[in-house]
């Protein structure tokens, strides 16, 4: 017969190991639209703040003409010596779907990663995001989808210098109706 013993700290470690795949939580990394809390709430009720953390060795860009948002959504992108900041939200595995089915998984759109993010007290935590797929010829987000990605980031107090990054990013000007972002701006108004 074998047998072995287990101390209470393997025994600890272990059930941290693999508590988090049978909890039915994950962490989720947003660094777009999804700095807003009530971006992220349209249409993944159960996320919660974690922290605000940072990706290192990755760059904020834009690409793919986004018809949600009349122009082009944030990606990440590797860049060594580069970082992007961001929220992570904890979110039940029920709302797993509702995230892949909003960064258009399903449709080539996006592609889940799995990215460590350093917390401000120098936690590591291991958080999905997405990385586009999809390119197009201009790169520039709407005046709307960057009003959100900039309000999310003082709504969570992301480093003023990333702030000003946001602030100076040029956006391709439009001025028409986006409906998503009617919907966010009535929520923040509540």
């Amino acid at each position: 017969m074998f047998s072995f013993k287990v101390s209470r700290l393997n025994y600890y470690l272990y059930m941290k190991l693999i508590g988090k795949h049978m909890s039915g939580v994950f962490h989720y990394f947003g660094y777009g639209s999804n700095l807003l809390h009530q971006r992220i709430l349209l249409q993944n009720p159960t996320a919660q703040f974690v922290s605000i953390g940072k990706v290192d060795n990755f760059k904020l860009d834009f690409d793919y003409e986004s018809r949600r948002w009349k122009g082009a959504p944030a990606t990440i992108k590797e860049c060594p010596g580069k970082c992007v900041w961001g929220v992570v939200w904890r979110m039940n595995v029920s709302d797993r779907d509702n995230i892949d089915d909003q960064e258009g998984v399903h449709r080539g759109i996006y592609k889940p990663i799995e990215i460590q993010v350093c917390t401000p007290g120098g936690e590591e935590l291991s958080c999905r995001s997405y990385q586009l797929l999809k390119t197009s010829q201009d790169k520039r987000p709407s005046p709307q989808y960057l009003d959100v990605v900039i309000q999310g980031a003082l709504q969570n107090s992301l480093p003023e210098e990333y702030i000003k990054q946001l602030q100076n990013i040029h956006t391709n000007g439009y001025d028409g109706d986006v409906p998503i972002y009617n919907e966010i701006m009535k929520n923040l108004e509540k």
